[in-house]
């Protein structure tokens, strides 16, 4: 069968293919498209056709970065059925188109975080086409997600403890969590985010940054995005910015302080986040990055500096969920000091 790429202009076209696609993120839809261009990047979303039929899909960001200018898959592509025989020539005609971009646009080399689950296969693919495991991820590998039912039977599996600390906020008449789309807000997550930076070793995003995604999310579509704050005695505590798409509700952006440790702020901020997305009427909830997990004891590593974040998000019920590693394909020599450094930056963080 023949297989073409084109570029994909119309929203309706994209969003209704991702839409029949069980396997995504929101870091696949128009909307983070559109905001990577407020951000200054070039954004193309390529189609993948099977005559006559859309086949798979890759939105692709130019990042132009210091270390080097290079083409970025974020949790892409996208493949309909997602057979481990399409995967392979879908991705194979991909790279191809994906090294002519590079090449017009001076990119030193080209990075794809799949969203296919991590499986020898799935890592051969990639093997087969001169990809190689990059030395740091851009968005989560090993992500944690909870199966949205009955607010009874979501309480009933959460972890005892909590299941407790919810109870316990809910009752402080001094806590309130409100919800709210103004980008001036946003200066109030910022603080908390850049304290929880301090703690949790992470590279954090600019407060542009995360007003553009909040404005760009709104303008596309008004219930796809909330910016929730934690207060306690009218201060901000806890605060969140949660992604609505497709049926599946996004914890993108977390941050908390450390002022007030027995007053558990953050627990029923993240409750009234998951209502929310039930409300939105999602199916799924998706906690974004968390540490490594021994599947067989359910044990969290303990040196990794996401450890009591992963607790944190565990403790709400659900289960893992793990990628195949990013990976990158370099085009020329200059992709080497940037892998020195990169893996340099990771090993400082101890990820």
């Amino acid at each position: 069968m023949e297989i073409e790429i084109k570029e994909i202009k119309d929203r309706n076209i994209w969003e209704n293919f991702l839409l029949n696609c069980p396997e995504k993120t929101f870091l696949q839809s128009w909307a983070w498209g559109e905001f990577n261009k407020a951000m200054g990047e070039k954004v193309w979303r390529l189609g993948v056709y099977e005559r006559p039929e859309l086949a798979a899909a890759a939105q692709v960001i130019k990042v132009a970065a210091k270390r080097g200018t290079f083409l970025f898959v974020p949790h892409g592509p996208i493949i309909q059925g997602q057979e481990t025989s399409n995967k392979g020539q879908v991705l194979d005609v991909l790279t191809d188109k994906l090294k002519e971009l590079a090449k017009e646009e001076g990119a030193v080399f080209i990075r794809v975080a799949p969203i296919w689950e991590k499986s020898g296969e799935n890592e051969h693919i990639f093997k087969k086409l001169g990809f190689r495991p990059a030395p740091i991820h851009m968005h989560p590998e090993l992500t944690w997600e909870l199966g949205i039912n009955s607010e009874e039977e979501m309480f009933k599996n959460m972890r005892k403890t909590t299941r407790y600390l919810i109870k316990q906020a809910a009752k402080n008449p001094d806590v309130k969590i409100e919800k709210t789309q103004k980008p001036e807000d946003v200066e109030d997550f910022n603080r908390l985010y850049l304290a929880t930076k301090e703690r949790h070793n992470f590279a954090p995003f600019s407060a542009d940054y995360l007003k553009n995604q909040l404005k760009v999310f709104i303008k596309d579509n008004p219930e796809s995005i909330s910016l929730l704050l934690g207060k306690y005695k009218g201060e901000t505590v806890a605060s969140g910015i949660f992604v609505f798409w497709q049926g599946v509700a996004f914890y993108h952006h977390g941050a908390s302080s450390q002022k007030y440790p027995k007053i558990p702020v953050s627990y029923l901020m993240l409750w009234q986040a998951i209502l929310e997305a039930k409300r939105k009427n999602c199916r799924n909830f998706n906690f974004w990055g968390i540490a490594p997990i021994n599947r067989d004891k359910q044990l969290i590593d303990k040196t990794h500096p996401w450890a009591g974040l992963t607790l944190f998000k565990m403790g709400f019920g659900g289960h893992e969920k793990e990628y195949t590693k990013t990976q990158d394909l370099p085009l020329s020599f200059r992709y080497w000091p940037v892998f020195a450094l990169e893996t340099l930056r990771r090993r400082k963080r101890g990820l």
